[in-house]
């Protein structure tokens, strides 16, 4: 575990730990590896005057999905349970970035970059453990689980805000966006 600015964020081995104790599948567990891989390859090609906690980006790319497992038989919000269970243990700021990669609730165009916006946006990019375009993995997510005509709604109107945080991100890059993610597809870059 690492205190970075007071905040307790789960070291890479305790992500492991806990991906293991709370039985994440394999693919699930691949998936979150590349929503790691990317986020990575975004915060290590940030231009220099951003900061951005990499301990933190690489804690909430792998415990995004941490109930996902369990969720596929309870029908639970993932991403609700999985944040009341990181502040269980004690990891409040990894649990409201995991509360927010499927809806970004705190997006603001103008303000500065933060890393709830790049897992969010990560996992927007990777489809089970390949990347690919925002389009490709929004129809996944409609014929995944756009079971209902709302549910199907939130995913298109989540589209907009994917594009927006993807402007956000671009700008605030040294490289091209789509370069660095590609390069993140074989690299583990922790």
């Amino acid at each position: 575990m690492t205190k970075n600015n007071g905040k307790k964020i789960p070291s890479r081995e305790e992500c492991d730990e806990l991906m293991a104790r709370y039985s994440m599948l394999p693919n699930i567990r691949e998936h979150s590896i590349q929503v790691m891989n990317v986020s990575l390859a975004i915060t290590d090609n940030l231009r220099k005057n951003f900061i951005i906690d990499r301990g933190l980006v690489i804690a909430a790319a792998l415990l995004h999905d941490i109930t996902k497992t369990r969720s596929l038989k309870t029908g639970e919000r993932h991403d609700a349970t999985g944040g009341e269970l990181l502040r269980e243990l004690g990891f409040p700021t990894t649990a409201e970035i995991v509360e927010q990669h499927v809806l970004l609730k705190c997006f603001d165009p103008n303000e500065n970059l933060h890393e709830r916006e790049i897992v969010f946006y990560a996992d927007k990019r990777v489809l089970h453990d390949n990347i690919v375009t925002i389009d490709e993995r929004l129809y996944d997510l409609i014929h995944r689980y756009g079971k209902t005509e709302q549910i199907r709604e939130l995913i298109l109107q989540n589209k907009g805000k994917v594009f927006a945080v993807e402007k956000k991100i671009s700008d605030c890059m040294a490289v091209n966006l789509d370069q660095a993610i590609g390069s993140a597809a074989g690299n583990n870059h922790c």
